[in-house]
C-alpha cells in the first residue's frame, strides 16, 4: 500500500476519534495497524504518530486500572 495512502487513512481514524470519541478504543486499534503497516514496509514514522501511540497506549492502560 502506497504511504500517502496509509497517511490518509490514518487522517480519517483519527478524524473518527475526534467525532465518535465513544468507539475510540476501536480506532485505535485501526490506527496501530495502519503504524504497523509502515513499519512492516520499513517506511519511517512521523514523529507526531509514533507520540500519539504512545499516548494512545498511556491511556489505554490508565483506563484498564
Amino acid at each position: 500500500m502506497a504511504l500517502e495512502q496509509i497517511k490518509a487513512q490514518i487522517a480519517v481514524l483519527l478524524q473518527e476519534m475526534v467525532n465518535q470519541p465513544e468507539d475510540s478504543h476501536e480506532l485505535q486499534e485501526q490506527l496501530r495497524e495502519k503504524l504497523s503497516e509502515l513499519r512492516a514496509q520499513g517506511l519511517p514514522l512521523p514523529k507526531d504518530l509514533v507520540d500519539l501511540e504512545k499516548r494512545l497506549d498511556d491511556d489505554f492502560s490508565e483506563q484498564e486500572e
